[in-house]
């Protein structure tokens, strides 16, 4: 079943009211309704929906629990509960809410369904009228830009291989006239960008660097850098079966900045886009990167291989010298990088680091506002230490297993000279465990909040 929004409220459109906790008696709804939600217990309850019906029998409206005061914010995504559980049909928002616009936001996202693969998807359709002084454009194609990272993430590797990613992206550039290139197989290495040849060699598809440049060159740059591992067996250094279950998901970096692009763009922001992705697959065979292994980066530092596992920051450092030698204004990379980002701050709230205190803000306020949530880490210097080898000028890894989300952040630091704000993304790109307006599977994580930073930043009035 298919969420939609429509501008204008059917005559068969039934009402949703928005109930806090404990709150039915103040929530000024008919007597019917009243006494239908105290004989089926409902007050309010976080997340709960309850239909109510007509004297008919027939479906009247329905009741969303909204739960106590939510510090976290993101009771404001409650409605995609509605998304889901609601019967088909046309609906409309009784109550008045402080922000409208992302509750039916939270509607739409909570409505997805990844159905490529099945035979019976269900074909019925919700439809929620948009309520006055939201801009439906902008609500859809937001939507339609985390639907697309959904989607990506959610392919499996067979059809979402790195010839099959770099095809997403030009999918994306047709559609917005942005010019779309590829470098392939040997070409990276006449090209210099070793470290992507490197980890990528052994797949069954070429590695490659694609690269999406869209807008006016006279415009501020706006570049971001996406990890693209299609599939990370973890190379030689293996991961076990259980630990490769969702390395389908390696790429959610790449499918969140596409989602991104795709939303700069359909708002025609008067910005210098350009979109990197290094896609490979990190695979075994007799032509796969060792441990122990010496690679020369792009930026010419050489870096020691202390395990094959840790190759999405191989892959960004070649791409982020590239991104850095235009000096963009800002420059953003998003990965699945780290284990120990979740540990930190587990699956639901995406760490970000760097060294501009003014945008760390732009960017704290942005994931508030829209209920897209993120936390800043620190860059700790004197962890980069760590990251020393007796052979080379750094180590892919720390030997200690400490702080593994900042000293991945402080490697890709070291390729970062010239751009006026960089911000480093270790996201999960999944969800675990259904939330109110994410089902389980590929998620599209901190594009939200960026785009707001952007559009202020760079919108015209």
């Amino acid at each position: 079943m298919s969420v939609e929004i429509v501008t204008t409220k059917s005559e068969n459109s039934r009402p949703v009211w928005f109930i806090a906790k404990n709150k039915l008696a103040e929530a000024d709804l008919p007597s019917s309704i009243s006494a239908w939600a105290k004989a089926h217990d409902f007050n309010g309850q976080e997340g709960r929906v309850l239909v109510v019906p007509t004297a008919d029998g027939s479906i009247g409206g329905a009741l969303l629990g909204i739960g106590s005061e939510d510090k976290s914010g993101q009771g404001r995504l409650l409605a995609g509960y509605l998304g889901r559980q609601l019967p088909a049909g046309d609906w409309h928002f009784a109550s008045t809410l402080d922000d409208a616009g992302l509750a039916i936001l939270a509607a739409l996202m909570g409505g997805y369904s990844f159905d490529k693969y099945r035979e019976n998807a269900d074909g019925a359709v919700r439809r929620f009228a948009l309520p006055e002084g939201i801009n439906a454009d902008e609500i859809i194609q937001i939507n339609e830009a985390v639907t697309l990272v959904r989607d990506l993430i959610n392919t499996p590797t067979s059809d979402m291989g790195p010839e099959n990613l770099e095809q997403a992206v030009r999918d994306l550039g047709a559609k917005h006239n942005a010019s779309v290139s590829a470098i392939i197989g040997e070409e990276l290495l006449e090209q210099n960008f070793p470290m992507i040849h490197a980890v990528g060699r052994a797949g069954s598809q070429a590695p490659r660097l694609i690269d999406l440049q869209w807008g006016d060159p006279s415009a501020p740059k706006v570049t971001l850098v996406g990890k693209g591992v299609c599939f990370d067996t973890g190379g030689l250094d293996i991961k076990p079966a259980s630990g490769m279950l969702l390395m389908k998901k390696d790429m959610g970096g790449a499918a969140n900045v596409i989602g991104l692009a795709s939303m700069i763009m359909d708002a025609n922001l008067p910005v210098c886009l350009r979109v990197l992705i290094p896609a490979v697959e990190n695979s075994i065979a007799g032509n796969a990167f060792r441990p122990g292994d010496v690679l020369t980066s792009r930026k010419g530092l050489t870096v020691e291989i202390g395990n094959t596992d840790a190759e999405g920051r191989l892959v960004l450092a070649d791409a982020l010298t590239l991104a850095d030698e235009d000096e963009p204004e800002i420059l953003v990379d998003m990965a699945t990088l780290t284990g120990a980002a979740r540990v930190a701050l587990g699956p639901e709230l995406p760490p970000y680091f760097t060294h501009g205190d003014d945008f760390a803000v732009e960017i704290a306020e942005a994931a508030d506002k829209v209920a897209d949530p993120l936390w800043r880490m620190p860059l700790w210097q004197p962890y980069e230490k760590r990251l020393s080898s007796r052979v080379a000028d750094l180590n892919n890894v720390t030997t200690d297993g400490f702080a593994g989300a900042v000293t991945a952040a402080l490697f890709l630091n070291r390729f970062v000279t010239k751009a006026k704000n960089w911000s480093h993304f270790d996201i999960y790109g999944w969800v675990p465990v259904e939330r109110a307006a994410s089902p389980v599977g590929g998620e599209a994580q901190a594009i939200r909040a960026l785009y707001y930073v952007l559009k202020a930043r760079f919108a015209k009035s």
